[in-house]
């Protein structure tokens, strides 16, 4: 799951972006509030964790900002401000969680994961379709009940088809999706670990349109 994240103190931010990416995220990193609303108009998230003492643009103007224009996608306060007022002041914008600093990262990973679950109108923690299920947090797999070895990103791949079951994903949004900024892309990535999946899920369970992209059927 690709998440932005907005912060400033370059010392937290890099602690954030490995530990988040060594727990199975993909995060984009912005240091300023001016670019996070770029950011947020331009590209496709599935969670925001957005410090409030910016520059340029502060946290709360960020958020106002990307409410006003339609944005839906979850958003994540972390800051070191405790006040209640600033916490109501938080949700009254559109915040979904609001986090106080430190933090835990494998609490924040659960709360991400949460929040994008319920953003995709899932209840469980765990994701199924016929004999597939997934559970993202813990980053495991099962087909028939039986464990499968899925590296990070075959796992990551398999998870937004399944939330999206039903809708077609082309390459590029898969793409978006795996890659932050700056990492390099083979043409071919993605059919490579379709191909992955294929021959671990079974060979039906991915779907192939031939010209615009892959997907799995909602079950009934």
């Amino acid at each position: 799951m690709r998440v932005l994240l907005v912060e400033d103190d370059t010392l937290l931010g890099d602690g954030i972006q490995k530990s988040l990416g060594h727990l199975g995220f993909t995060v984009d990193w912005l240091r300023d509030g001016r670019q996070a609303v770029h950011a947020l108009a331009s590209e496709t998230y599935a969670a925001v964790v957005l410090d409030l003492g910016l520059p340029q643009l502060d946290g709360l103007t960020v958020l106002r900002s990307a409410r006003e224009t339609g944005l839906q996608t979850p958003v994540l306060i972390l800051t070191a401000r405790d006040e209640k007022s600033d916490k109501l002041k938080g949700f009254s914008l559109g915040a979904d969680d609001y986090v106080v600093k430190p933090v835990d990262m494998e609490e924040l990973a659960a709360r991400l994961h949460a929040l994008i679950r319920r953003s995709g109108g899932h209840a469980t923690a765990r994701l199924g379709i016929g004999a597939i299920e997934i559970d993202p947090a813990a980053h495991q797999a099962w087909r028939e009940g039986q464990p499968v070895e899925l590296s990070a990103r075959e796992f990551a791949i398999l998870e937004l088809l399944m939330r999206n079951a039903g809708r077609v994903l082309t390459r590029m949004q898969l793409e978006e999706s795996l890659y932050g900024w700056g990492d390099s892309v083979e043409s071919n990535t993605i059919e490579v670990f379709i191909h992955h999946l294929r021959k671990k899920l079974g060979a039906d369970f991915i779907r192939t349109l031939r010209g615009i992209g892959y997907s799995v059927e909602r079950q009934a």
